[in-house]
């Protein structure tokens, strides 16, 4: 018999009233024959409690090899009878013909495994933010579960802290063997507010025993960073096949090790793999009947034009029979033919023009080029909507339904969809863009838009079509005039376009048309100039990733707005940080003291004040309020700009300030904020979306000052829909017309509030990926440390979600709905 087994956990348990020696792991025979357990202590069979347990984790794990019965799990304890020794332990699987010993312990290996607590526990999880340590687990003891006492202290002073503690029942932990119905309710969650550089201990006690859990939040972050690691590692070996190590291997001669490292993680940390994600998600035959049977208010023709040149057979068929086979059937399908005299072509597109009158196309004299061809085809179209299709990609099923349902209630000028890659052969699709709703500044730094890209045939003829002199990058061109043009812009958060990767395409082989790049460039450059900003435009990056570099014109005045109290050495390095590198030079800092109390503090106050005219130091008297101190550091800015700046940060861009403030000079922009560095050189901020733990979170934290983020996000310009007020820059103007900082949220929830005014006044915000700035951790925050902390934490959090319930139930427009908001950032569940 073959078997597969695992050993999860090998104790021996002393308790007052009982001794045995517990096994934990999963064990089933290849071919489902039965078999069972036998255990020997000292060479002689003993008595042993046996319990199944169901295991769907080992099933998925062979899913495709072995049928694996539900309960392979096994829990087993082994009774140690009064007076014996346990000297040797084994325990067998036993058939009919045959025993296989699977476990063996010898005196050495028995006494290390010696567990005499009266109390058994675990911490499933514990999380530290920037913030709060929070965590679960279970616990229990020989007095059972409710003999057990939870508590926090801090570990130098031995005071208990304030802590949120409640108890959950844990089903998991009694189907596993390890409590007594009696004890089901042997679960816990917790959370409390920790202080900068302080060491917490997590008390666990029955009147017997005690059991202390350090809790540092270094060590916290540490220990994450190595279950992903081993994540990681698990993803990766998974994965591992010819195939893989073949790719691996070209990859690792063209990118270098550190480049393979960066492309395993990125790729390991998708969340759900999306080819099965695909697949459960996929339009269904069902869903498709009922499309073609429903009958829509309005039903406008979509005209896709698609330019063909020497498309090969295979590719030219999938790509009209995917606009046959739509569930919405108010199409034309016209087709420009550039191939010159290739016969091929025309023979296919006239074989299905003969079987359907909408498939139309046009056999060109000669080849125009990629934009002469598609205006060709632009010039056949008669429908209310133009669809932009290439000659070698596929539309699924429902992509134009989707399109007009969506155009029921609001005839939109612009629609666009997500898409993904498909391979060369059709079979397998990866890579999806799951994009946000219309972002310009994340327009302006790269084409996320692409396909499926459909407007009203009347702007697009409005504006004269194609550009030769774009080739490349027609379709961005053509874009940024139609937006230019559009009033309302409707991104669909479903993929409708499968993008074709092959030898000579684009999608697989970004370098292969440099000159593609360039046309971008250019066209970035004609939408600035038609719409009257001056910016110069650079490559960053990737290919197809740009730069906008705003012009900054008699560099107005900024007030940098910066709280303290105490942390003399913090402030006086962000300070120098700002007056010995940025190359933006008028600017004036308001420090506004907050209840310092060392002398040291204010010793420093004065040798700023003294030595710098553009210093004012003024005093706050009240108690602890973001919101009311910076609101009034405010009223003594005499510049036009306020940076709202920690004083635990140190700027590292020379230009980060003509960065942001280039930014902030469009009269569309309410705030930028920047991009936040932890010391180690990590993400701290870039970027916050709304949801997250039902009221905001940062993404792309923890990845690298180089990585790329989700759709290179983390390292170009785009739109959020807020960001972190510990550097956030705005115009006085502005933050006055929305009246500030909302002072009923006096620790958290202040920035993203204001940055919500902004955008319910229809004003960006912004975040400018080359304003680089380390943050240290709001080392310097000065929380109070009164019992209340926890609670005024979570009052505030009620209080935005009753201020802001709009966006936290219809999901933030800069994130797309089909991520999880209850896992990592920009990852399915």
């Amino acid at each position: 018999m073959t078997y597969r087994y695992y050993i999860d956990q090998k104790k021996y348990r002393i308790k007052p009233n009982e001794r045995y020696i517990r096994i934990n792991g999963w064990c089933f025979e290849e071919q489902g024959r039965k078999f069972s357990y036998r255990a020997e202590i000292n060479g002689k069979p003993v008595e042993c409690s046996i319990k199944t347990i169901i295991r769907p984790d080992v099933q998925e794990k062979f899913k495709n090899k072995f049928k694996v019965p539900a309960d392979c799990g096994v829990h087993i304890k082994v009774y140690v009878q009064e007076g014996i020794n346990p000297e040797k332990f084994r325990l067998y699987l036993v058939s009919e013909k045959e025993q296989k010993c699977i476990v063996y312990l010898d005196r050495k290996r028995i006494e290390k495994s010696i567990d005499d607590s009266t109390i058994s526990y675990r911490l499933d999880y514990v999380h530290a933010d920037q913030l709060k340590i929070l965590g679960s687990g279970w616990a229990t003891s020989i007095k059972g579960s409710d003999g057990v006492t939870i508590r926090v202290k801090e570990k130098d002073s031995g005071k208990d802290v304030e802590v949120r503690l409640q108890r959950q029942k844990r089903n998991d932990i009694l189907n596993a063997g390890f409590i007594g119905k009696e004890d089901i309710n042997c679960g816990f969650t917790f959370e409390f507010i920790h202080e900068p550089n302080r060491t917490y201990i997590l008390v666990i006690e029955d009147g017997i025993k005690r059991k202390k859990i350090p809790l540092d939040v270094e060590q916290i972050r540490k220990y994450e960073n190595a279950e992903k690691v081993k994540s990681y590692l698990a993803k990766f070996v998974k994965s591992l096949n010819k195939e893989n190590i073949e790719k691996g291997i070209h990859f690792v001669k063209k990118h270098g090790i550190r480049g393979f490292r960066k492309q395993i993680i990125s790729f390991l940390n998708k969340g759900k793999d999306y080819q099965k994600w695909f697949e459960e998600n996929r339009v269904t035959e069902e869903e498709l009947k009922r499309q073609r049977n429903e009958r829509l208010y309005w039903t406008p023709k979509i005209s896709i034009i698609v330019p063909t040149y020497k498309t090969p057979e295979v590719f030219l068929r999938e790509m009209i029979e995917s606009v046959v086979n739509q569930s919405y059937t108010n199409w034309e399908l016209c087709i420009a033919d550039g191939s010159g005299g290739d016969k091929s072509v025309e023979k296919i597109l006239k074989e299905y023009a003969d079987c359907d009158e909408r498939v139309r196309f046009k056999i060109l004299e000669d080849n125009l080029g990629i934009s002469g061809n598609t205006n060709a085809a632009l010039e056949m179209t008669t429908g209310e909507y133009v669809g932009l299709f290439d000659h070698d990609d596929v539309l699924t099923p429902n992509a134009l339904y989707e399109v007009v349902h969506a155009l029921q209630k609001v005839h939109y000028d612009i629609l666009y969809t997500d898409e993904d890659k498909m391979s060369g052969d059709g079979t397998a699709f990866n890579d999806p863009n799951f994009k946000p709703d219309f972002s310009m500044d994340l327009f302006r730094s790269h084409n996320y838009i692409t396909h499926f890209f459909v407007v009203k045939t009347d702007i697009i003829k409005k504006i004269g079509g194609f550009r030769s002199e774009f080739d490349g990058s027609q379709d961005y061109d053509l874009m940024f005039r139609c937006i230019e043009n559009a009033e309302s812009i409707k991104h669909i958060p479903k993929v409708l376009y499968h993008w074709r990767i092959h030898e000579n395409s684009v999608a697989g082989d970004p370098s292969s048309k440099m000159y593609a790049y360039e046309a971008g460039k250019h066209a970035i450059e004609e939408h600035l100039k038609r719409v009257g900003i001056k910016a110069t435009v650079e490559h960053v990056g990737l290919w197809g990733m740009y730069h906008v570099k705003y012009e900054v014109v008699d560099e107005p005045k900024l007030s940098i707005i910066i709280p303290n109290k105490d942390h003399v050495k913090d402030l006086d390095t962000c300070i120098k940080s700002i007056q010995t590198k940025s190359t933006y030079k008028n600017y004036e800092f308001i420090i506004v003291e907050n209840n310092s109390v060392e002398e040291e503090t204010f010793n420093f106050y004065k040798t700023l004040e003294e030595n710098f005219e553009n210093i004012k130091v003024v005093t706050w008297d009240g108690i602890f309020n973001y919101s009311a101190i910076n609101n009034f550091g405010v009223q003594y800015a005499t510049g036009d700009y306020l940076l709202f700046l920690n004083n635990d940060t140190e700027m590292i861009t020379e230009t980060a300030l003509s960065e942001m403030v280039g930014i902030c000079l469009r009269d569309e922009v309410g705030a930028v904020g920047a991009k936040l560095l932890y010391e180690d050189d990590t993400v701290q901020h870039a970027g916050i979306v709304i949801g997250f733990g039902n009221y905001a979170g940062h993404v792309n934290t923890g990845i690298g000052r180089d990585d790329y983020g989700y759709m290179v996000r983390a390292r170009i310009n785009c739109n959020y829909s807020a960001v972190t007020a510990a550097c956030l820059l705005t115009k006085k103007k502005t933050f006055e017309q929305v009246g500030g900082f909302d002072e009923q949220f006096a620790v958290a929830c202040n920035d993203v509030d204001f940055c919500l005014k902004l955008r319910a006044e229809e004003k960006l915000v912004v975040y400018n990926a080359f304003s680089e700035w380390y943050h240290y951790e709001s080392k310097s925050r000065g929380y109070e440390d009164t019992p209340e902390k926890l609670k005024r934490f979570e009052d505030e959090v009620e209080k935005f979600q009753k201020k802001w319930p709009g966006i936290l139930k219809d999901g933030d427009p800069y994130y797309n709905p089909n991520f999880a908001i209850n896992q990592a950032p920009f990852t399915l569940a």
